[in-house]
């Protein structure tokens, strides 16, 4: 029996399959072959980018960087002392008003002359003698006694409103933001990269430690650190400035209000042995006769007061004057225990590791201006910092 032959339909049916099945073949083997491609090429690692060379800069370049930062600096602290100054200057006139309000009527008063009289008997029967130098421990005495009531009645309550410890740190906190605010557009300004210009700052000290345990800072590290008393070195600085003046509190005050007391010990002295007779008949006659007694004795007294009272008051005021004078010289002038002091020291330092004392360094554009500062308004170690508030984009804002 004979095969059937097969139809063409049959046939044509037949090729197609086949045709199919290769076509399915191809495109599972080119998909198979690509995939093992991509995952080849993301096996392969790709070759390292070239790194540009660092940008040379040139020494010249560096002199005007370090005599820009100089510049800076001193427009800076010009800011910060006027800052300082105005603060003190308020400072000062309280400290006048409550010497004529308190202070003045207090000594000069005619009870209060007649409780120094007391006092200065005691002294003089307790001491009965001289100090080392030679002067009579009474006088010493007094005049500690006059300090303290000076301090508790005008320094003290003056302090409360406008504090110098309070201002120093003020100021110098002012001179490192103005400082940083200025520094932060100097790289562009220079063509100098950022990283380059940072490590320069890296490499200028702004503190120098007191000892050899004492922490030290670079300029980097105090405009990089904010607020600036979490730097260790900035908050020792603070506090030897705090020290240096407390050691030295008052004291123009004693030595002008000695020359007072001196006068004061002495004429008591002699108004009680002019009164001596009065004290002892009091003291013999006893109980409502003596009190009489005494009150007329202290009634002629208070009426010669009365007339020595403008004599007395004008002496007073001199020597405070020249008191309140010596106490501006300590408290803002001196370069060592003033308000600016803190601001003089990293200036002299920066300037050191700069080396830029050999030119006088030029003005710096644009010009660094204080913030207005109300007259009115009190300043204390509770109010807010008054150079809060700047842009937050300047190094050092964290």
């Amino acid at each position: 029996m004979k095969a059937p032959v097969p139809t063409c339909a049959k046939v044509v049916r037949h090729n197609v399959s086949i045709s199919y099945c290769r076509t399915l073949l191809l495109t599972a083997r080119s998909l198979v072959v690509a995939l093992l491609l991509s995952v080849l090429g993301c096996a392969t690692p790709e070759p390292p980018p070239e790194r540009a060379p660092a940008l040379h800069v040139s020494a010249s370049t560096w002199q005007q960087v370090d005599d820009d930062i100089a510049a800076a600096s001193l427009a800076a602290w010009e800011s910060a002392e006027n800052y300082a100054r105005g603060l003190m200057d308020g400072w000062m006139r309280r400290v006048r008003e409550l010497g004529e309000e308190d202070f003045i009527p207090w000594y000069t008063g005619y009870w209060t002359q007649q409780w120094l009289s007391i006092k200065v008997a005691w002294y003089k029967m307790g001491d009965g003698g001289s100090d080392g130098d030679g002067n009579d421990a009474s006088v010493r005495r007094l005049a500690a006694y006059l300090q303290e009531e000076y301090a508790e009645r005008v320094l003290e309550p003056a302090s409360e409103e406008i504090d110098p410890d309070v201002v120093t740190e003020q100021a110098t906190n002012l001179y490192v933001k103005l400082l940083a605010e200025q520094l932060q557009g100097m790289p562009r300004r220079h063509g100098v990269p950022r990283a380059q210009f940072e490590r320069r700052l890296q490499g200028i000290p702004a503190i120098a430690a007191a000892t050899p345990a004492a922490p030290d800072a670079s300029l980097y590290e105090l405009l990089h650190s904010q607020p600036a008393d979490r730097l260790p070195a900035y908050a020792s600085l603070l506090e030897r400035l705090h020290e240096a003046r407390s050691r030295l509190a008052a004291g123009p005050v004693a030595a002008r209000i000695s020359p007072i007391a001196e006068r004061a010990a002495r004429k008591l002295i002699d108004q009680m042995a002019i009164s001596g007779g009065a004290s002892a008949a009091a003291a013999a006659v006893g109980g409502v006769a003596g009190m009489v007694i005494s009150l007329g004795a202290a009634g002629v007294g208070a009426i010669a007061h009365a007339q020595e009272k403008p004599v007395l008051e004008a002496q007073l005021r001199e020597t405070l004057d020249a008191a309140q004078a010596e106490m501006w010289q300590q408290l803002v002038d001196d370069p060592e225990t003033g308000v600016l002091a803190g601001i003089k020291q990293l200036a002299d330092q920066i300037e050191l590791g700069l080396g830029a004392a050999t030119a006088e360094p030029q003005p710096f554009e644009p010009a660094v201006l204080a913030p207005e500062f109300p007259d009115e308004e009190p300043f204390n170690r509770h109010d807010q910092d008054p150079t809060q508030g700047w842009p937050a984009d300047f190094p050092g804002e964290g």
